[in-house]
């Protein structure tokens, strides 16, 4: 069942990643007074409401027919996204240990180069 309209309006600005001061920007109003009208604590006016189709290039319809859990992310999903950034966070960490590994076996290379110059050239 459809929402509210200020609530469709909130999540389709969410999905589509427009942060309430762009909104309130782009209406010509302060990001309290776009608030407000996601809120539902003042009344959204036609021309407020044609403006906020045009911004979301949507029609009218489909803004007060809009379903959020059809677009929006479940839970689910966001804790799938989680797990990837983990396997993520993981396989970059291992990176950085087999960097480490490898700048250390370079240094203990050097550091046995640089005692058989030493070795061999103390002498002059």
């Amino acid at each position: 069942m459809p929402g509210k309209i200020n609530e469709n309006i909130k999540s389709i600005r969410e999905l589509k990643d427009y942060t309430q001061e762009y909104m309130a920007f782009r209406l010509n109003m302060t990001q309290a007074g776009y608030s407000k009208i996601e809120t539902g604590t003042i009344p959204l006016s036609c021309d407020k409401l044609e403006e906020i189709v045009s911004i979301f290039e949507m029609d009218l319809i489909s803004i007060i027919q809009f379903e959020s859990s059809l677009y929006l992310k479940s839970d689910f999903m966001k804790l799938k996204a989680s797990s990837v950034e983990q396997d993520d966070l993981f396989h970059i960490e291992m990176l950085y240990r087999d960097k480490i590994a490898l700048l250390e076996k370079l240094l203990d290379k050097t550091d046995k180069e640089l005692k058989n110059y030493k070795d061999k050239y103390d002498c002059l």
